[in-house]
């Protein structure tokens, strides 16, 4: 993977303390199957820096993933599109964006029930109303 990346979503991991919330979802989602949701910039920025091979990530998947051929890869992990989800079945469903909560809830209303949706950064609570209000 080549090293250009957005400073600002560095300094973003940084300050919300990324390294600590993966060392968190290692240890709660070990041997669960995960799938990500998103491959823009964000998440390119963050594998740039970031291992999280530590997670069991079984693929990614994003809306713009329409017209794939099996076994396409995006950023080191097999492509999948949004229809294909429930047949993967997925423990959780980890949102690779900065602004997610639209996501989560479009996610949630067309996934089983039994996968867990979950962002991957945890938001400083002011983050995440002010995300809140401009979708309004």
């Amino acid at each position: 993977m080549d090293e250009v990346y957005n400073q600002e979503h560095l300094d973003y991991l940084k300050k919300i303390k990324f390294e600590k919330r993966l060392n968190q979802l290692e240890k709660k989602l070990k041997n669960k199957k995960i799938l990500l949701y998103g491959a823009g910039t964000f998440l390119h920025d963050l594998l740039t820096i970031f291992d999280l091979s530590r997670l069991n990530i079984i693929g990614i998947t994003d809306r713009s993933f329409k017209d794939i051929q099996q076994g396409e890869t995006c950023l080191g992990y097999t492509k999948y599109k949004v229809d294909d989800i429930p047949a993967l079945s997925p423990d959780y469903i980890l949102v690779c964006t900065l602004n997610f909560v639209d996501i989560i809830e479009n996610l949630e209303q067309t996934v089983n029930k039994k996968t867990k949706i979950r962002p991957l950064i945890k938001k400083p609570l002011k983050d995440l109303w002010a995300e809140i209000y401009r979708l309004n």
